[in-house]
């Protein structure tokens, strides 16, 4: 059996939606509208945060659960005290070593923040995007806005605007397109709410690394999940999944091919068992993990699109962005 090799050049070429197309984009959230937008990350669907007839709609076009909060973004830290009571000033350190980019802090609440984005909690998810587009987006709007992945429920995130239009293209006022997402992967939240002030702590491992943010905090304590009532988007146990079944061997030798059935690998690096799969999608030949978190979400989708009967990863090394990287392959594989 040989492997069909899906493996795709990275870019981070920018298109650059026009500026009339940014302000209609703006004047479509404040009318309470939708309107999916590239970030740095993922591509977000948006509606204005402070109107909570917007921000269910966001919840009925996903499918999500209105106990999984919202984060919402902002074009600069002078916007946090429209939506916090205080920030901490550890916290401040951390925004101004990392922001604009992507680091969520959960901070506690002004009451006015509606209680669907918080779901419920006292507490709400706040980061302020790199992505020029969405800069651009959220000061034309003049607005915070709360915007999930583009994408259903529990599915695998999307990193470009065709991902988007695939699942969403009849539903949407808008979709701005901005090319690949450069960091690929969700944010990093932490959390500064309440009893987290004088020991923050780690909610979901993404764009920025945790050494890099131990580098400044010290060590973190970490909460990555909470079934029930979570406190941040992605600390559900089963989340960027694909519909092809899925599932995480650590040595391919081991791995018994499935007769009859077509299996696809999905690999940090090239691998010499590779030939014992009908599809094969390599993250890095180099084994940079940057760039396999930037490759990640689009490769999973290439193999869920070909109609396979099982999809195989293979572990990353869980360092730097190699800890997002797992996380979401963990959570794509939990059933």
């Amino acid at each position: 059996m040989t492997a069909k090799r899906f493996d795709h050049g990275t870019t981070t070429e920018s298109i650059m939606e026009s500026e009339s197309r940014i302000a209609a984009a703006a004047e479509l959230l404040n009318a309470g509208k939708l309107v999916a937008f590239p970030t740095e990350t993922v591509y977000g669907l948006g509606a204005n945060a402070l109107d909570a007839n917007a921000v269910a709609k966001i919840f009925e076009l996903k499918g999500r659960p209105r106990f999984d909060p919202l984060i919402v973004h902002i074009a600069d830290a002078e916007k946090l005290n429209e939506l916090v009571d205080s920030v901490p000033p550890m916290a401040q350190t951390l925004m101004n070593a990392f922001w604009p980019g992507p680091l969520t802090f959960v901070l506690n609440k002004l009451p006015h923040v509606p209680d669907i984005v918080t779901a419920g909690l006292p507490s709400v998810a706040v980061r302020c995007p790199k992505n020029p587009i969405a800069q651009k987006l959220i000061r034309a709007a003049d607005l915070p806005v709360a915007a999930p992945s583009a994408n259903r429920f529990g599915m695998v995130s999307p990193t470009t605007a065709d991902h988007v239009k695939e699942q969403f293209a009849s539903q949407l006022s808008m979709i701005l397109d901005d090319g690949p997402c450069e960091v690929g992967v969700e944010s990093t939240v932490i959390s500064f709410a309440s009893e987290d002030h004088d020991r923050p702590k780690l909610l979901r491992p993404g764009g920025i690394t945790l050494e890099d943010i131990e580098a400044i905090t010290g060590p973190l304590s970490v909460n990555l999940h909470e079934e029930n009532k979570p406190t941040s988007p992605g600390q559900l146990s089963r989340h960027y999944s694909p519909s092809t079944p899925f599932m995480i061997v650590d040595d391919l030798s081991d791995f018994e091919s499935m007769e009859g059935k077509r299996v696809g690998l999905l690999t940090l690096q090239p691998s010499s068992c590779a030939s014992q799969f009908d599809a094969l999608e390599v993250l890095s030949e180099t084994g940079d993990l940057s760039e396999a978190a930037t490759r990640l979400f689009a490769a999973m989708r290439r193999l869920d699109a070909l109609s396979l009967d099982m999809i195989v990863a293979q572990p990353v090394p869980e360092v730097g962005l190699g800890r997002a990287i797992m996380d979401r392959i963990r959570r794509a594989a939990s059933r």
